[in-house]
């Protein structure tokens, strides 16, 4: 049974081998084949993550703003010529220099480190949700694995029964109708295959999508779906909330909105421009002339005061955000806390106490159905009721590892993880 199981996925994987080669060799990216791990798709996924490289291009772009604010005022030079005549003719040659008062590039270049930071922690933000998007991925590809063998043991168990069914109709021990039940419970369970199969191919390329591969070359993945990671309370979850990454990128932009409110005040402050240069006097006989001067701007209309007043208001505007966004973090992570313990007590009841009953339940039905001592609807009944249980488990399963992958997104670092492979 696990032959053909393997088998099975073989085959899913086998037939889009050739379309992801090409889009490997396309993009310089060397697919994951055969067997995959949790760690392996991690790492793949965090060193080939189309979205992570958006963020490592940013944060590219905001070095560059950081080096841009630290550069000072370019010089000019300027020429003019008085009155057209030889005789009378002064040219004027002179050199400009604006000097920056009100501490203006400081202020830049503080609002740039901030910036720059802010950019560093969403870099860091990004691979926390790669993580988590790659977990949950993984499990949910695992219990689409599952799913695939529930099916096929499924359609394995309705070929018996028909083939049963098919002998006592023909000894006579039953009534036609009966091979015709068993020949629509077989076509049912051929349809569930068929949709593991396309739930199974689905989950594959969801989880392939995440190092930007659309046709996945690996045949299956190897984890343990019932081991769920332990976790610590709600109390010391809630304590590592303050580090969350969401967190840090609000606190980040409050301190780069106060790096700019700094920058709009500092513009309140007028530049002086000084000048030297020479003029040459024909009225004088050609004689040169030293040229000092001083230009100072007077603050009357302008002062800046409506970029003052958008940076603070913008300011106010973050701080505001962080309260609402840590009160939202809390409820999420409060939430899933508890969606991960009603799964885990989900899990373990159906495991301890719903599927072995079922599971006897439907062995005692078969064989008794063999024996001639049931009528098919018993086993029926009994195979439904062994495959709902199943596909409970399963979805508890999955909703466990998803409400850890979303405790993980919400804190960062996917610490239960590292944890669980340690």
């Amino acid at each position: 049974m696990r032959t053909f199981y393997i088998f099975t996925i073989f085959l899913v994987a086998l037939s889009s081998v050739s379309k992801a080669n090409e889009s490997a060799l396309s993009s310089g990216l060397i697919e994951p084949t055969g067997m995959v791990t949790l760690t392996d798709v991690l790492n793949i996924a965090l060193s080939a993550n189309p979205e992570l490289a958006v963020a490592l291009r940013e944060r590219e772009a905001v070095d560059g703003i950081r080096v841009q604010a630290a550069t000072r005022l370019n010089p000019s030079i300027s020429t003019s010529v008085q009155d057209t005549r030889r005789e009378n003719r002064q040219i004027y040659l002179q050199l400009n220099q604006e000097i920056e008062l009100g501490n203006k590039r400081e202020a830049r270049m503080d609002a740039a480190d901030a910036t720059y930071k802010k950019a560093n922690a969403e870099l860091d933000s990004k691979k926390a949700e790669i993580h988590a998007n790659v977990v949950s991925a993984f499990y949910e590809l695992l219990a689409a694995q599952e799913r695939l063998k529930l099916s096929q043991s499924s359609l394995e168990v309705a070929n018996q029964a028909l083939d049963a069914s098919a002998k006592r109709v023909k000894a006579g021990k039953s009534s036609p109708v009966e091979e015709t039940k068993s020949k629509i419970a077989q076509s049912s369970a051929k349809i569930e295959l068929s949709q593991a199969t396309s739930q199974l191919n689905s989950a594959r390329k969801r989880l392939s999508a995440l190092w930007g591969s659309s046709n996945p070359v690996y045949e299956y993945a190897k984890g343990d779906v019932e081991n769920i990671p332990a976790i610590a309370s709600l109390n010391d979850l809630s304590s590592a909330l303050e580090n969350a990454p969401a967190i840090t990128i609000a606190k980040l932009e409050i301190n780069a909105r106060d790096g700019i409110t700094k920058v709009e005040r500092s513009r309140a402050t007028p530049n002086i421009t000084l000048s030297a240069g020479v003029v040459n006097n024909q009225e004088l006989g050609g004689i040169n002339q030293a040229l000092l001067g001083l230009s100072v701007p007077i603050p009357v209309f302008d002062r800046n005061q409506g970029h003052v007043q958008e940076a603070v208001s913008r300011q106010y505007k973050a701080q505001d955000e962080l309260v609402a966004l840590k009160a939202q973090l809390e409820a999420n992570l409060a939430f899933q806390y508890e969606r991960l313990n009603a799964a885990r007590q989900t899990s373990e009841s159906i495991r301890s106490e719903i599927l072995p009953g079922s599971q006897s339940a439907f062995d005692a039905a078969t064989k008794g159905f063999q024996a001639g001592k049931f009528n098919f609807l018993d086993v029926l009944d009994a195979q439904r009721t062994w495959f709902q249980a199943k596909s409970q488990y399963i979805q508890s399963l999955i909703d466990a590892h998803q409400a850890v992958a979303e405790i993980e997104r919400i804190l960062g670092d996917g610490v239960i993880h590292h944890q669980a492979q340690e």
